[in-house]
């Protein structure tokens, strides 16, 4: 087995096909960590910029929009395509390739890799890091934005604990396995980070929420299409599922606002590093 080879199975598959379906709605979900990690990121006009699983592009159509030479990259062919789509449709010159970030062949020569929630899956992060800090050039620097742990992303924790009656008994997850999670412990992220030679390593919290609108029949059966429950639901019988759909319908109407929108936490970390000038 290659590696990373099952997350690139995962999402050419199911969970690619799927995003690109639920593109605006996933897009409108992440809007306001994405703004906080552009900010945190700083782009600049010219600047040259790796996009690191870059999705369905959102991200890197709003690079490209701050001026940045923009390299969007990921190992979804789904997902690629829309990102290459919607790039011609709004007139951004912005490159994309198909390849895994922790063994493409990169030249030194990206001012910023940067990441929103692309970079928590690969098999060996610190192959994977040791890889990305080749394409930075001299005094370049990293910035992206992962999940906490899932006991403070009610997004995800409040579905999976609704189902669980309704699941078969699951052994405790290696919480350094790769998935959304794997980069709880900001700790773990400083070694593996200042292991492959970055500088200047930071780390800080973002907390806000998830707005998933105000339609909580769609909300409940998109956590079964794509996140942490979907893959916990694997191919549970339809009678299996409509019990957790409405299980997790009466979980997420807890977190309705005062104007009728479903806002559950999130938690996330905004990490930062530098690529040594010597």
């Amino acid at each position: 087995m290659t590696a990373n080879e099952d997350q690139i199975k995962f999402w050419n598959e199911k969970a690619g096909q799927e995003w690109v379906v639920l593109q605006e709605r996933m897009d409108a979900n992440l809007a306001d960590i994405g703004d906080a990690v552009l900010g945190f990121a700083g782009a600049k006009p010219g600047e040259t910029v790796l996009d690191v699983g870059c999705g369905t592009g959102a991200t890197s159509l709003a690079l490209a929009k701050a001026g940045a030479k923009v390299t969007g990259l990921d190992i979804s062919k789904p997902m690629l395509g829309l990102a290459r789509s919607r790039a011609i449709q709004a007139g951004l010159d912005i490159s994309f390739i198909e390849a895994d970030a922790s063994a493409y062949a990169f030249r030194p020569e990206f001012d910023l890799v940067f990441s929103r929630f692309g970079v928590m899956f690969f098999d060996d992060p610190i192959g994977a890091f040791a890889n990305l800090h080749k394409a930075l050039k001299p005094g370049g620097r990293l910035a992206f934005v992962c999940w906490r742990s899932p006991q403070e992303n009610l997004w995800a924790f409040t579905p999976l604990a609704a189902a669980r009656p309704f699941l078969p008994e699951q052994p405790p997850p290696d919480p350094n396995a790769p998935g959304p999670f794997a980069f709880a412990d900001p700790q773990r992220i400083l070694s593996i980070l200042t292991d492959v030679g970055f500088h200047h390593v930071g780390t800080s919290k973002h907390d806000g929420v998830m707005r998933m609108g105000s339609d909580i029949d769609t909300i409940a059966a998109q956590t079964l299409q794509i996140g942490p429950l979907s893959r916990a639901v694997g191919e549970a019988d339809e009678a299996t599922r409509t019990k957790i759909v409405d299980a997790v319908r009466g979980a997420m109407a807890k977190f309705k606002t005062a104007d009728g929108e479903i806002a559950p936490p999130t938690a996330c970390w905004l990490v930062s590093a530098v690529k040594s000038s010597m």
